[in-house]
């Protein structure tokens, strides 16, 4: 297994990290104990040791099953990452009320790294005002935190705003080939890291769709490479070529894919990738954006719709379709969407979602066509 430093800090975390949001459940939502079990030792017997949980992962279930895990005798052999439920915090008193909880799900008198989870910028405001930054120093300083950060979700104005409103030790970004640009972005990671914080790194296979059912045309991209790697491999490598980039996160739910990204990390160092190499990466880039149905920059100058459609989210459910040939996926997110009345059936041809957007987007057509396509019974 491959280590690298961890920011600031003095820990050495494995380039893999396990994100346990995903573990294999039953019909009930229920993890099923012993695969899950069996395949979270196995990567830790392998050398990984970042694992990270948090408060609502898997209904809940996550923070529990990990206390049994690391209760068998792994507990010093791994650095315990879980999140502060930001969106649930209305006081002061509850920063104290969910570590306290959390701690005690985890059956732990000390985390290695808590997060305030899916920060945007009003959560982030609202828990400026409630005093966030005084209770990690207080936790740190008891002892019950070693290390601080923030997982994030919003854009790179906001993502800086939020690096320097305190000394953190970390942060959680998503980041894959194709969101070099979305969100924090590469250029969060590198103002992130020129600040000294560790930079930890969710989707970067973006959700399993850089991995899944590749495209004939990008296919042909990839075999053209000196060297033969799966889709998912070359997806893994370009997330660990960055110096910058301190743990990979990957939500593996079978045997197979934790044994797949073990073996690609082992020798995934830094700036290991050629300039030929970085080129046939941007090529296969602009192939999946060639794929894209309507040019819409979820700017949300289309919102809100008066009959409550969410367009942005239904303009890309188009564009994902067809980039990465998921529809059933994609269709099960509609439906869900139809379901909680915001579905594309809402709209009454207005205009007043074309007459706003800058791209120029024949939105009504656009959700006239998912609806068709999308819908499933319900």
């Amino acid at each position: 297994m491959q280590y690298r430093t961890f920011g600031r800090t003095d820990l050495n975390v494995s380039t893999l990290g396990f994100g346990l949001m995903r573990l294999p459940t039953n019909s009930e939502g229920e993890i099923l104990e012993a695969p899950s079990r069996e395949m979270v030792q196995y990567a830790i017997d392998e050398g990984i040791n970042y694992l990270d949980t948090a408060h609502g992962y898997v209904h809940g279930n996550s923070e529990p099953f990990t206390a049994r895990l690391l209760n068998s005798g792994y507990r010093d052999q791994v650095y315990l990452a879980t999140k502060l439920p930001t969106w649930d915090v209305e006081t002061a008193a509850d920063f104290e009320r969910f570590l306290q909880e959390q701690m005690e799900r985890l059956q732990t008198d000390y985390l290695d790294i808590y997060m305030l989870h899916n920060l945007n910028s009003e959560r982030w405001e609202n828990l400026e005002k409630l005093g966030v930054t005084d209770f990690l120093d207080k936790a740190v300083a008891d002892g019950r935190i070693g290390a601080t950060g923030f997982s994030f979700h919003d854009d790179l104005d906001t993502f800086k705003r939020i690096v320097d409103g305190y000394s953190w030790d970390m942060c959680l970004i998503q980041l894959n080939f194709m969101d070099q640009h979305y969100q924090a972005g590469v250029p969060g990671l590198k103002y992130a890291a020129a600040k000294g914080l560790a930079v930890a790194v969710m989707e970067p296979l973006r959700g399993g769709k850089l991995a899944g059912r590749v495209p004939d045309e990008v296919q042909a991209l990839w075999e053209q490479a000196d060297t033969a790697r799966s889709a998912a491999e070359w997806a893994f490598r370009w997330v660990c070529n960055f110096p910058e980039v301190s743990v990979v996160l990957s939500g593996m739910n079978t045997m197979e894919q934790i044994k797949e990204n073990i073996a690609i990390v082992k020798d995934a160092y830094p700036n290991s990738l050629t300039e030929e190499e970085l080129a046939l990466i941007d090529q296969v880039r602009d192939v999946y954006l060639s794929r894209m149905v309507v040019n819409c920059t979820s700017c949300d100058y289309c919102m809100p719709c008066p009959q409550g459609v969410n367009i942005p989210v239904i303009l890309n459910q188009l564009n994902e379709a067809s980039m990465y040939e998921n529809e059933d996926e994609v269709a099960d997110q509609y439906t869900n969407l139809y379901q909680n009345e915001k579905g594309a059936n809402l709209c009454i041809a207005c205009g007043q979602c074309e007459a706003a957007c800058p791209q120029s987007i024949a939105i009504i057509d656009a959700l006239e066509e998912a609806h068709r396509r999308f819908l499933k019974n319900d």
